[in-house]
């Protein structure tokens, strides 16, 4: 600390200074959000919030009620009250089989059974209608599992397609599969998501044969899938092109196939070299979902805008977004935490 807070006097004095803005910063952090804070406010006769009391505190202390008040519409959307326990449990499902996923003793075939088993159990949850749950239709999904489905199921079917796109981008004995990936990689990368989803949801469904009708939340998986992949592809070429040639024919000297050489020495190597952009594309992507509104999906993001759409809680706003702020930074540094440690772990193997 003292060889870089306070080697000199200007050293001294730069951090005296910023110590004091820190610690004023937090200090009137503190006092808002918990001190003069209002947690909780009564019930009116017509059963709504009272908000008076955060009336009555503005610009003194933060407004947590309105959480308390709207957390449920917040998380779960318009998901009949009686039967939010199935978007909790789905969200439950999926943190879980991320913590599995994430542990390298659980790399192996039944992995993969694991996910296709909690992602039918996810659409059974949602949509019901079997095992004696009550059907919900799509309109009435919204919040954290719209959220979570859109990322999920886009990184799991963009990642494998991602690859496959890669490795045409590389193709040089086939010039039509590779111009056909870098067309696919060029167009998909020259435009916006909103344009691609709204492609997805308003002009896909006018080439569709009469009577023909694909909902809106598989065509916006579809778009997302599409444009995490061609992103994606992109970041594993990097890794690809980044490998030193000497692996590719020491592989060839042993008399491995293609795709032989290609899963076991060409893909670890190169995904290994990427793992923090990957990772990044990751985190855009999850971030990313809160576009869907364009569509008429109400994604977590949206449902805080539905929330505040109530006209006694409109001036709390900020208590709002620091809530979904809390959850959007929860997930992205677990993911960023996550790489960083698979990063350590890959490395250890490498120098022994």
């Amino acid at each position: 600390m003292r060889a870089n807070l306070f080697s000199s006097w200007w050293s001294t004095a730069v951090t005296l200074a910023l110590a004091y803005l820190v610690l004023r910063g937090l200090a009137g952090l503190f006092a808002w959000g918990v001190v003069h804070a209002v947690w909780s406010v009564p019930v009116g006769a017509n059963g709504m919030a009272d908000p008076s009391a955060c009336l009555d505190a503005a610009g003194v202390g933060a407004c947590w009620a309105v959480i308390a008040d709207k957390w449920r519409l917040i998380l779960f959307g318009r998901f009949p009250y009686h039967e939010q326990w199935r978007p909790a449990l789905v969200v439950g499902l999926f943190i879980g089989l991320y913590a599995v996923s994430a542990m390298r003793r659980f790399w192996h075939a039944g992995l993969a059974l694991a996910w296709v088993v909690v992602l039918a159990g996810v659409g059974v949850l949602m949509w019901g209608g079997v095992l004696g749950l009550a059907p919900v239709p799509e309109d009435s999904w919204g919040g954290l599992p719209i959220t979570l489905i859109l990322a999920t199921f886009g990184l799991a079917f963009a990642f494998p397609l991602a690859v496959l796109v890669a490795l045409g981008r590389r193709a040089r004995g086939l010039p039509a599969v590779r111009a056909l990936c870098v067309l696919y990689v060029e167009l998909i990368r020259g435009v916006p998501l909103i344009s691609v989803l709204f492609m997805a949801s308003v002009m896909f469904p006018l080439f569709l044969p009469e009577g023909v009708n694909i909902d809106k939340l598989l065509r916006a998986q579809v778009a997302f899938i599409l444009f995490t992949a061609a992103y994606l592809a992109e970041v594993i070429r990097g890794g690809l092109q980044a490998l030193p040639a000497g692996q590719a024919e020491a592989a060839d000297a042993l008399g491995l196939t293609y795709w032989q050489k290609t899963r076991l020495v060409i893909l670890p190597q190169a995904l290994r070299l990427v793992i923090p952009p990957l990772v990044n594309t990751f985190i855009g992507s999850f971030k990313d979902t809160s576009l869907v509104l364009i569509i008429g999906l109400f994604d977590l993001l949206s449902m805080g805008h539905v929330a505040l759409s109530d006209p006694p809680w409109q001036s709390f706003s900020t208590e709002v977004y620091l809530f979904l702020a809390v959850i959007y930074i929860a997930f992205c540094f677990a993911m960023s935490q996550y790489s960083r440690s698979l990063e350590r772990g890959l490395d250890r193997s490498r120098r022994r």
